[in-house]
Order: C-alpha cells, then structure tokens, then sequence
C-alpha cells in the first residue's frame, strides 16, 4: 500500500527553545520510504539521530523567539503481513527472545502489576496469547469511552481505567498494562493511521505472540492495515512526536496520511492478526 503522509507544526517561541521531534517514519522491510522531506525553520540546521534498537528517528533544533513552522512529508510503501489468528502460536516466557522481556515490565504509563488480579480474572481463561489480547481490546472497547478531553499527558493507564474514558493514548496504554499482565509483551506505538477522523497522529499498541510483533487498536477507529509506524516504546513518554525545553504556544498542527493506490484494506478486527514485521 502506498501512501503520501505528513504534518506541519506551527509555534510561537517565546524564549529560546530546544525541541526534540518524533515525526518520521520508521524504515523496514515492511515500511519503504520512496522519497521524504524534512523543512526546518530558516537558519534552523536539525541534528538527525537514528535509535538502533528502535528505529525511532529524531530531529533537534533550536529555535529562536518568533514563529516556527516545521513540515515533515514522504511517500510510503507498507507491506503488512496478515495471518489467521488460530494459526499464532503461544510463547512462553520462558522461551522469549531478550530483547523483548522489557516489555513486560510496568513503566510510567503502564502499572500491570497494578492489574494483575484483574487481567487474569478476566481474560486468563481465553486459550490463546493473541485471542487473550484480542478479548483486552474487545473488552476496552466495550467500557471505556472515547471522550476527547477526559485526560492529559500525565493520565495513565490506571486512571483510565478508574475512569473509564480517555483518547487513543489511553486506550494503547490500557491495553499494554492489560496485556502485560498476563505475561505478554506488549508496547506503545506511534502511527499515522489512513481513515483517522479527525486527522492526528495516532497511538495504537503490538503484542509479541508467536515470534513477531502484531497490531491491536482498542478504538477500532482506523482498518489496522492502514497504519504507517513512526515509533515505538514502553508508553508515551518513549514515543513523544514533539518534546520542548524552553517557552513556546503550539498552534493547531496539521496531519494527513493519503492513498496513492486503489489496493483494498482487507483486515478485520477479529479474524487478521497484523503485523508490520
């Protein structure tokens, strides 16, 4: 699938101010980048840096008082992989790759071992690690609200929980504090996602179940086959797409993500497992 996809970020600096960006999308073999475009203010010079363990890519630049307008574009190729979820196997911690245990662990957003009680009272009965996470996200979607407005960038997971309403950067971390619970490795991802309404940059959350990284979104607002990976992390503190020191206003940001082919998005909410390798 082919897309062309971007944003455009305005601020008014008031001070002197280091901003660290997180718009980029990721490189892979399930993601290609036919062509980008990174536009930095005026005499602004961006120092570009690649997270090997991540693939996150970041951008710092200082910026002056005055307005700022920095603008991110590319044209994308994504090639998801779609399996039957009866065919995923189950992996035992015992058995899992290292480099994927820290994703078990709670973190800022994310207090598994906060619901730990809960998640295996309610959904250690489903046979299967990837039917298990599909019943979290089943069961969000049934009793938490999607209300803008209802949280903020310090909400997590518990709150929501407690709660019961949020956006979809609360519904990615009470599906990893959920999944976590049971035993399964699970992080934060960031996305462009093609059907998004409104248009923003959107949090979507990937369980390790069967040897690879599959795709959930509890909002079940976007086809899931649809999204382009910009990073990944523990929780939202890993995956910012904008971190400033110093003093600014944002104005409103711009995000679109278009189709440049006709190919059908085909994966359904409970019969694909999605992976974007």
């Amino acid at each position: 699938m082919k897309y062309f996809l971007g944003c455009e970020l305005t601020y008014d600096i008031a001070a002197n101010t280091t901003m660290i960006l997180n718009v980029e999308v990721q490189r892979g073999s399930s993601q290609t980048i036919i062509s980008e475009r990174f536009v930095a203010p005026p005499g602004v010079e961006p120092q570009v840096h690649e997270v090997p363990e991540t693939g996150n890519r970041y951008q710092r630049l200082h910026l002056l008082p005055g307005t700022s307008v920095i603008r991110y574009e590319a044209e994308v190729i994504t090639s998801p992989t779609v399996h039957d979820p009866a065919s995923v196997v189950d992996i035992a911690v015992t058995d899992l790759p290292f480099e994927v245990l820290n994703h078990l662990y709670p973190s800022r957003y994310c207090q598994s071992d906060r619901l730990a009680r809960f998640a295996w009272r309610e959904f250690g009965s489903i046979e299967g690690s990837f039917q298990k996470v599909t019943g979290i996200c089943n069961w969000i979607f049934d009793h938490v609200d999607y209300i803008a407005g209802t949280s903020d960038g310090s909400t997590s997971a518990l709150e929501t929980f407690d709660y019961r309403a949020g956006v979809c950067r609360d519904f990615a971390h009470l599906g990893i504090t959920l999944t976590r619970a049971l035993g399964i490795p699970a992080r934060y991802v960031s996305v462009y996602a093609f059907g998004l309404v409104p248009q923003d940059f959107h949090a979507i959350f990937e369980a390790y179940v069967g040897g690879r990284w599959y795709l959930f979104d509890a909002t079940r607002l976007i086809p899931i086959d649809g999204v382009v990976r910009i990073a990944i992390g523990r929780d939202a503190a890993d995956t910012a797409f904008s971190t400033f020191y110093g003093q600014l206003v944002d104005q409103p940001k711009k995000v679109w993500i278009d189709r440049l082919d006709g190919e059908a998005l085909e994966a359904e909410w409970t019969t694909s497992a999605v992976s974007l390798g």
